[in-house]
């Protein structure tokens, strides 16, 4: 079982991820009386005299402003994040390491390195594409890049193992409380 398995995810009471606990911290919080417990794992923790069904979804039972550190950190991994490790040309998904970014506007026809010009794209489409626009190429985008208002954690969001290549399977309970869609 995978080490995200044995982890809660937190919400607001809104319903807005918050961030992903483990599952020690999450039965703390639910003994103090802080969350309501939405979704259980299938995995229990046992103690001397009891056994307690491990949370998989919490929700906070008071709103918590989100901390606003400002806009999320423009870099390569969180656009392969927010793109889901999915070339945004030919949609289908790479590691980390057979992904690259591509200005959607060439920067040498003055794109700007932003999130609203840089997608993730596989080497051959990165290629193929060359200097041109998706238009230019005839290479449509899947969709149009967009600044994200959030992202969810590394953890999460690694489809494949960059050293294994191999899935990470996610809590299937979590997904509708997520902002992106699981591979």
């Amino acid at each position: 079982m995978d080490v995200i398995a044995y982890r809660s995810l937190l919400l607001n009471s809104s319903y807005e991820p918050m961030k992903i606990v483990s599952w020690q911290k999450a039965i703390v919080l639910w003994f103090q009386g802080k969350v309501e417990v939405v979704e259980f794992h299938n995995i229990f923790a046992r103690s001397v005299r009891h056994s307690y069904q491990i949370p998989s979804v919490m929700r906070l039972k008071t709103y918590v402003r989100p901390r606003s550190y400002g806009a999320v950190r423009f870099c390569r991994e969180n656009v392969y994040i927010r793109d889901n490790f999915t070339c945004q040309y030919c949609g289908d998904q790479f590691s980390a390491k057979h992904l690259t970014l591509d200005h959607v506007v060439p920067a040498s026809k003055r794109g700007p390195k932003c999130w609203t010009n840089v997608v993730a794209a596989c080497r051959e489409c990165n290629q193929k594409k060359a200097n041109r626009t998706p238009e230019g190429a005839k290479m449509p985008l899947l969709k149009p890049p967009m600044m994200p208002a959030w992202l969810p954690s590394v953890e999460l969001q690694y489809q494949y193992s960059v050293e294994s290549n191999s899935k990470v399977s996610l809590p299937t309970t979590w997904l509708q409380y997520l902002r992106f869609k699981a591979g």
